[in-house]
C-alpha cells in the first residue's frame, strides 16, 4: 500500500488525530542525525523513488475517506534532492487535490516553496522543522538539510501566498538547541501559526549518531536518558522534569506571539492547540488563501487604502 493510516509503534503517547500517511520516496538523503527511520528502514539516508508510485495512489485514492487528511511525508521528506528530478510529490498532490483531500505537509526541504501556487488552491497546511537558527549546529544536526535560513525564507513564500504554515522545533536536546525564544520570534514575524515540539528521544542508533556529532553533550546527557529517564517501546526519554522546563519553555514563546502549541509524544498534557500536529490549520486554508490573495491583488493594483 502507497497510503496507510498514521499509526507510529502504536505508542500511547501518540495524541495526532486520525489521518493518512503517504510517502512518495524510500529513505532520506538529509541524513539528521536524530532521525529515526534507520531503526527501520534499509538503507535509511539512501534515497529512491517509489515504483508504480502515482498509479498505485490513483488506485488507493478512489477507495480512501476524503474526510481524512494525508500527511506528506513522515518517514521521507518530500522535498529532499530527488523532488527536484522526480517530482513525485508535486504529481500526488495534484492527485490528492482531484480527489478533494486535506493534505499537511510535513518537510525540511526549502523546495516546497515551488509549489506553494498549488497548494494554496488545495485544503492544506506546511509543516516545516527548524530546530535552531544557528547555521554551525544545523549542519550537524541536519547534514544534508537546506539551512534554516533557506527553510524560513520558504515559509515566507508560502504565506505570502496564502498557505497556513507551522513549525516543528524538533527535537530540543538539552545543551544542544535550546534557543527556542529567539527562534519563536522568528517564526511570529514570518506568519507561522503553529509550533509542534518534542525532546529528542533517542534509539541505540541515533544515539550513536548523537555522540559522533556532539561528544560532550552527550557524555553529559548519557546518564540523563539511560539511568535517570525511562524507556519506551524502543525510544529513551529524558527525566519528566527536564522535559516539562524544555517544553515550557517553548510553550511560553509561542503564548508571547499568539502562536499555537503542541508537544509530541511526551505525554505533558501542555498542548494549547486543536491538534498537536497542526492540522487543524487545514479547517481555516480556505479563508485564509483568499485574503492573502486578495492581499496581493490589492498591493499590485494599487488599492490600499491606508487608514
Amino acid at each position: 500500500m502507497i497510503v496507510s493510516l498514521f499509526d507510529p509503534w502504536r505508542s500511547r503517547l501518540c495524541t495526532c488525530p486520525r489521518k493518512y500517511s503517504l510517502n512518495p520516496y524510500t529513505g532520506c538523503s538529509h541524513g539528521c542525525i536524530y532521525c529515526y527511520i534507520t531503526s527501520y528502514i534499509p538503507r535509511a539516508f539512501e534515497a529512491r523513488p517509489k515504483r508504480n508510485l502515482l498509479r498505485q495512489l490513483r488506485r488507493e485514492l478512489r477507495r480512501l475517506d476524503p474526510r481524512i487528511p494525508v500527511t506528506i511525508a513522515n518517514s521521507s521528506d518530500p522535498y529532499q534532492p530527488l523532488e527536484r528530478v522526480h517530482r513525485h510529490t508535486r504529481a500526488c498532490l495534484k492527485l490528492l487535490q482531484k480527489f478533494n483531500f486535506g493534505v499537511e505537509v510535513v518537510t525540511k526541504g526549502d523546495l516546497v516553496a515551488r509549489d506553494a501556487p498549488l497548494l494554496a488552491e488545495m485544503r492544506s497546511a506546511v509543516a516545516v522543522t527548524v530546530t535552531t537558527l544557528d547555521e554551525d549546529i544545523a549542519a550537524r544536526l541536519e547534514p544534508s538539510a537546506p539551512s534554516p535560513e533557506r527553510r524560513l525564507r520558504a515559509m515566507q513564500q508560502l504565506v505570502e501566498r496564502g498557505v497556513n504554515v507551522a513549525c516543528r522545533i524538533d527535537p530540543v536536546i538539552p545543551g544542544v538547541n535550546e534557543g527556542v525564544e529567539e527562534l519563536v520570534r522568528e517564526l511570529d514575524a514570518i506568519g507561522v501559526r503553529h509550533v509542534t515540539s518534542s525532546t529528542f528521544k533517542p534509539r541505540f542508533d541515533s544515539w550513536r549518531r548523537f555522540c559522533d556529532a556532539f561528544p560532550e553533550q552527550a557524555a553529559r546527557l548519557k546518564e540523563l536518558y539511560f539511568e535517570k529517564g525511562r524507556r519506551v517501546q524502543n525510544s529513551y526519554y529524558l527525566p519528566e522534569e527536564l522535559r516539562r522546563r524544555l517544553m515550557l519553555r517553548v510553550r511560553s514563546a509561542c503564548s508571547k506571539h499568539g502562536i499555537t502549541f503542541a508537544v509530541c509524544r511526551e505525554g505533558l498534557g501542555l498542548n494549547t492547540a486543536p491538534s498537536c500536529d497542526g492540522t487543524h490549520l487545514l479547517s481555516s486554508h480556505t479563508r485564509d488563501a483568499q485574503h492573502a490573495h486578495r492581499g496581493q491583488h490589492n498591493h499590485h493594483t494599487g488599492d490600499e487604502h491606508p487608514e
